[in-house]
Formats: structure tokens, sequence, C-alpha cells
């Protein structure tokens, strides 16, 4: 029978547990039974079987994920890919997490963005000016810039990728100079087109 360690390990018990416990392996089932017994299960890691199977499955609430999943995730670790235990486990997020709404703003900012060069790109043919595509293409640094900056906060964050917020900076910069030499264009061309009529 293949043991769990499942460390420091908090599983909480539902009023479906037992249909859930038939549907499992019968080497998973003993973690279903431990669940049953408390709401909230401390179960010790256990040395002997610590090199095969190693699993820390977190939840507080009975409703985060259906017990089934839990218990499968937590006992049949050993047979996943090493690093996909802790790719199922529930985990709380860092104090310095983007709120919904923030993150709605970031990322309606970037699709308002594309669909701002797709409009350009599309005037420029309506008009035959094919300037309005050279600022559709001078817009492209920003998109870099905001798709690193998404990507930084994506990562909570991390010192790691600290890099992105030199990149992201940068790439505003580019950005702002090629949109301007951009829009001069698109001017001195108005300015031609005027004076020649």
């Amino acid at each position: 029978m293949l043991g769990c360690a499942l460390s420091s390990t908090r599983v909480a018990a539902t009023r479906g547990a037992s249909s859930s416990r038939q549907q499992l392996p019968a080497r998973c089932q003993h973690v279903v039974r431990r669940a049953q017994r408390c709401a909230v299960a401390e179960v010790a890691e256990d040395p002997s079987t610590s090199s095969r199977c190693s699993a820390a499955v977190t939840t507080s609430r009975a409703t985060d994920l259906p017990l089934s999943a839990l218990l499968a995730v937590a006992a049949c670790g050993s047979l996943l890919a090493p690093g996909a235990v802790e790719a199922l486990t529930i985990h709380t997020e860092p104090a310095n997490a983007l709120s919904l709404p923030t993150w709605a703003i970031h990322v309606s900012s970037v699709v308002e963005w594309v669909t701002a060069m797709g409009l350009m790109w599309r005037y420029a043919e309506a008009t035959n000016n094919p300037r309005w595509k050279g600022m559709a293409w001078g817009m492209v640094p920003s998109l870099g810039s905001a798709m690193a900056a998404c990507t930084w906060h994506f990562f909570y964050n991390s010192p790691d990728l600290e890099f992105l917020v030199v990149v992201q900076s940068a790439l505003t910069v580019i950005g702002n100079c090629t949109c301007w030499w951009a829009a001069y264009r698109i001017y001195e061309a108005a300015q031609a087109e005027k004076s020649s009529a």
C-alpha cells in the first residue's frame, strides 16, 4: 500500500467523503478515513514513505476543491511528474498580489492598445495613407512594455524578475519616441498635403 507523507496537512472532511472514498483507489482510501475522523487532520510525516510520496495540500474550506481531488493529489503525489503536486496545491496569494479590479484595468488597457493599433492599420488602408501604419508599428514597443509589466505582476513582483522593470522602462521610453516620430510623420504629410492644395 502506497503511503503518503502529508507534512502539516489540513484536509477538510465533507459529508460526501464516503462516496468520494469509493471512487479512489484502495491505496488512497486511508487518507479519506483520516479526514472523516476529524474536520481538520494533522498528519505527521512518515520517514519510511517520504521518498516515495510527498505532498502538501493545504485548504481551510471544503468548498475550495472537491475532497476527492485533494485526496487524489495527496495520496497519489508520487505518480505525478516532479513539481506537479506543488502546481496543483492551493496557495494563498502574497500581500503584494494585484486585486481583481486592478487586473481588469491592466488587461483591458492592453486590449484597448491592441485594438487602437488595429484601427490605425485599417485607417491607413482606408485612407491610402501608409504613415498611419507607421503609427501602428510605433505603438509596438509600448505594447511590449505593458506585457513586461503584466508578466512581472503575474509572478507577484518576484525579485528574480526584477529585470522586467528595467525592460518595461526602456520599452516605455522607446515607445514614446517611436509614437512621437510616427505622429510627426503624419503631421508632416498633412501639412504637405494642405500646402499643395
